[in-house]
């Protein structure tokens, strides 16, 4: 179903509190919906709770720069609009934003109507198109069923209720069946950080997910030495 951008969902990660607050109100007044975040880390956090349509970041932002939590997006989403919006002029740094996953960069200062305009015309082109495994509420693994949305993981001898976390985990294998998906990607996305103590905690959630898909050996979360995790099904 073809969504009316002016209800659309947009992500606005900016560090800087008075144009995020101007950039905030201006689209709201277009109609969207704006979920405003002052730091990359955050922002890949949010982006990995709500289905967006159009992402706006900033370049230098803390804890995350905008090129790389683009590219974090990029891996759980290739399709979602991306707006840079950076200080930077030089032509490297226009390539750098597009390699990244860019869509459209724009350079400070700005005008406000034309980030509107810009993004009406990037919505006009993707509304309909894009396909974000995030709004899927239902994975087939093997002989289980995984409801995301209810937190409900099924198998024939048995159901489960898991915690949001174990969900969120899970969602993020799912989406990456057959993919190696890194620890990094996962703490930063679920938890909001990667630091050593999460990293122990997310060990513990992967022993759980483990146990919990026991009734299938179809289904395995296997180690990738160094790197992360991949979900096997068949």
């Amino acid at each position: 179903m073809k969504i009316d951008e002016k209800q659309a969902s947009i992500l606005l990660v900016e560090d800087d509190q008075n144009l995020g607050f101007v950039v905030q109100d201006a689209l709201k007044r277009k109609g969207y919906n704006v979920h405003l975040c002052r730091d990359g880390k955050e922002g890949l956090r949010q982006f990995n709770e709500h289905p967006y349509d159009l992402c706006v970041l900033d370049v230098m932002l803390p804890h995350k720069d905008g090129f790389s939590l683009a590219e974090d997006i990029r891996t759980v989403n290739a399709e979602v609009p991306i707006v840079f919006l950076t200080a930077k002029t030089q032509t490297e740094d226009r390539i750098a934003g597009f390699k990244a996953g860019g869509d459209d960069y724009m350079t400070k200062p700005f005008s406000q109507e034309e980030l509107v305009l810009r993004i009406e015309a990037i919505l006009r082109r993707t509304h309909g198109r894009t396909d974000d495994p995030r709004h899927r509420d239902k994975f087939e693994l093997g002989e289980y069923t995984f409801d995301h949305r209810n937190l409900q993981l099924s198998h024939p001898t048995e159901e489960r209720k898991l915690t949001k976390k174990e969900a969120e985990v899970l969602r993020l294998l799912c989406m990456h069946t057959d993919q190696v998906l890194a620890r990094e990607l996962v703490l930063n996305m679920v938890w909001g950080d990667d630091t050593y103590f999460l990293g122990r905690s997310l060990d513990v959630f992967i022993s759980r997910l483990r146990k919990y898909l026991k009734h299938d050996p179809e289904v395995q979360i296997v180690n990738v030495h160094g790197v992360g995790f991949k979900l096997q099904v068949g």
